[in-house]
This record gives C-alpha cells, sequence and structure tokens, in this order.
C-alpha cells in the first residue's frame, strides 16, 4: 500500500472482436454518395483519416462479406433501435469480460471491492455491470455505472475508482470500458455524417486501480465545458439506433481552447507543460490529434501512442483512451503524463499519471 494515500492504474487489459469491417464500410460510403466530387472528397478524407482497421461485433454476412452486404445485419431496411439493444445486451458483456481476461494476464484481480462500468453505445437491464460481476464471481461488489457521457467516460470511471481509493485505501476497483459503436450505422448518404461514422469501432478495456504502489499514479483531475460549443457533439436517441452529430468545427474549437492561458492553467495544474514527456490523448480523429499538438507545440512523438491507436482500431469512444494509457504503460522511458479526452458538452476531462519509480 502506498504511504502516501495516492491511487494506482496498476494495469490495463484490452480486447476488440475479430471482425475488422473498416475497408467494408469506405466501400460501402463511397456507393451512397451523389456526386463524383462529393465520392473524391470522401476517398481523400479517409485516405488521410490515418485509420487502418476498424473492428465490430457484428458478424459477417451470408457467404462470408460485410455488415453492410445483403444478408448482413445491415444488408436490408435498417435495422430498429431494439434489435441493436438485443445485440448490445448480447455482445457487451462477452467483449468487456475478454479485457478483464486480458487485464487478469497481467496482474491478479481476485478480491476486486468495487466495479465501475463506463458505457455509452447501449442500454440493457440487469446492467453490464451485474452483468459481469456475475459472471466474475463478485455479487457483494460495489457497483457504478457511468452512462452515455461519450469519449471521456473513461475519465469518469477512473475518477470513480481514484475517489474510491483515496477514501478506502484497501480498495481493489476494476474499472470498465465497453463500447459497441458498430451498432449505430445511420442512413446517411451526405460526406460529413459518413465521415463521422468513418472513425469509429468497437472495443473494451479494463482497468485494475488500487493503492499498490504499481502503474502510474493518478493526480490532478480536471474538467472543461467550453463556452457555446454544445451543439458541435451531440448523440441522440431515435427508432435506428443513435446517430452521432460531429461537427467539422470540433478540432479547431479543442485546438483554440487549448491555447488559452486559463485553460491550460487548469490542465497542467503545478505541472509546467516542459515536465510532461506522455500524452495519452483520445484518439478522436486525426484532426483532433493534429490540433492538440499544434496548439500545445507537441514534439510528433509525444502522441506516438494516441496516433497508433487510432490506427489500428479506430475510435473506440469511452474505450480509446483506455487503449492509449495502456500503450503508455508499456513504454517504460515515459514517466510523466496528462490523460486529456474530448466528448460532448463540448467537454474536456483529464487527469495527472505518473510512473511509479
Amino acid at each position: 500500500m502506498d504511504e502516501d494515500g495516492r491511487s494506482y492504474i496498476n494495469a490495463i487489459g484490452t480486447a476488440v472482436p475479430g471482425h475488422d469491417v473498416h475497408r467494408a464500410f469506405i466501400d460501402w460510403a463511397q456507393g451512397r454518395i451523389e456526386g463524383e466530387r462529393e465520392r473524391a472528397l470522401f476517398r481523400r478524407m479517409a485516405e488521410r483519416s490515418g485509420i487502418e482497421h476498424r473492428w465490430s461485433v457484428l458478424p459477417p454476412a451470408e457467404g462470408g462479406g460485410s455488415p453492410v452486404e445483403p444478408g448482413g445485419f445491415y444488408g436490408g431496411d435498417a435495422p430498429p433501435t431494439s434489435r441493436r439493444m438485443q445485440i448490445y445486451s448480447e455482445e457487451a458483456p462477452g467483449l468487456a469480460l475478454e479485457a478483464i481476461a486480458a487485464l487478469r494476464g497481467q496482474v491478479p484481480v481476485e478480491g476486486v471491492t468495487h466495479l465501475v462500468v463506463a458505457s455509452c453505445t447501449g442500454f440493457t437491464a440487469p446492467g453490464i455491470d451485474q452483468i459481469v460481476a456475475e459472471a466474475l464471481g463478485i455479487p457483494e461488489a460495489e457497483r457504478t455505472l457511468v452512462g452515455f457521457m461519450g469519449c471521456y467516460a473513461a475519465v469518469s470511471a477512473l475518477r470513480v475508482a481514484h475517489h474510491i481509493v483515496r477514501s478506502e485505501p484497501g480498495a481493489r476497483v476494476l474499472a470498465v470500458t465497453v463500447e459497441l459503436s458498430s451498432l449505430h450505422l445511420q442512413d446517411a448518404t451526405d460526406v460529413e455524417p459518413l465521415l463521422a461514422m468513418l472513425q469509429f469501432s468497437d472495443g473494451a478495456a479494463a482497468a485494475l486501480v488500487s493503492s499498490d504502489p504499481v502503474g502510474f499514479a493518478i493526480g490532478h483531475n480536471f474538467a472543461l465545458s467550453l463556452a457555446g460549443t454544445s451543439s458541435l457533439i451531440t448523440w441522440t436517441i431515435g427508432d435506428t439506433g443513435f446517430a452521432m452529430q460531429l461537427s467539422g468545427e470540433v478540432p479547431a474549437r479543442i485546438g483554440a481552447a487549448l491555447q488559452e492561458e486559463e485553460v491550460r492553467a487548469r490542465m497542467l495544474g503545478d505541472w509546467r507543460l516542459d515536465e510532461v514527456d506522455a500524452w495519452a490523448v483520445h484518439a478522436g480523429g486525426r484532426s483532433i490529434l493534429d490540433s492538440v499538438e499544434k496548439a500545445l507545440a507537441l514534439d510528433p512523438a509525444m502522441l506516438a501512442a494516441s496516433r497508433d491507436v487510432l490506427a489500428r482500431f479506430g475510435n473506440m469512444s469511452s474505450s480509446t483512451l483506455m487503449f492509449v494509457l495502456a500503450e503508455i504503460l508499456r513504454r517504460p522511458e515515459q514517466k510523466r503524463g496528462i490523460a486529456l479526452a474530448f466528448g460532448p458538452g463540448l467537454a474536456a476531462e483529464g487527469f495527472h499519471f505518473e510512473r511509479r519509480r
């Protein structure tokens, strides 16, 4: 147990489904766009996205094709929200348990006292937290469900875990994120919504947070809401899934905010910018990472982990930041960092982390 009363992210396990749908989506989307100029724009943006793979729980269509082909989940009429939520309730717990199994391969997960689950891509009752607790044989664990907060929900889940450990030093908290973004493909034909859908993927992550001085110490939590930006990211529940509206203004507004002295002061706390050697930035898209890098004048190597996660997995909503942190945990040369994620609001949330020396 840490004598300073700090909480630590001891380790992180991750999991994605086995079905890569990225290229199939690009081909499908191009066929829906009218006008060669618009199609060329979409192709150019897709090539520049920095994404190579995205994964889905949806099975291949009959004959091995993608979910958007005839016989696939999206091969006919748009599936209703009820059907999408049925798949969520069937698939999300299993993917979460795969991430926990990956975590178990790094650290013992016995003796878990608290379970915090974050997810914004589905609803079911009993909740994912209850299903996971039962599967792990920890029905007595205290449970918290963080729902519908968007891509920064991993920060919220880890912050809850941090405060639990700070108040109960003997606690062992399992913080889980699970997102099935591929359940919410929309019947769009315009370039902007198709480019928004191009980003998203499925994935789950699990972190053990305790007072054992191993891994990353959590410190200096911060939360910011940018004035006048509430309409830039919205996530609306409709009859055919959850419709994401992601404005093209988001990267520029994030970049402008990070150049503001007050925003920087709240994010850095008592650290100087040149003291930070690791940035775990939510890989919400290449343009967002570019804006953060430019606004903070970062060496490109600082966002290598975020860009690597984006390339291999796409934007997995709340799970994305956990994947980035897991990648940085494997890089012992990086000692002191800031985790930063964005989501509806437009909000920016994060915390400081320091490697146990």
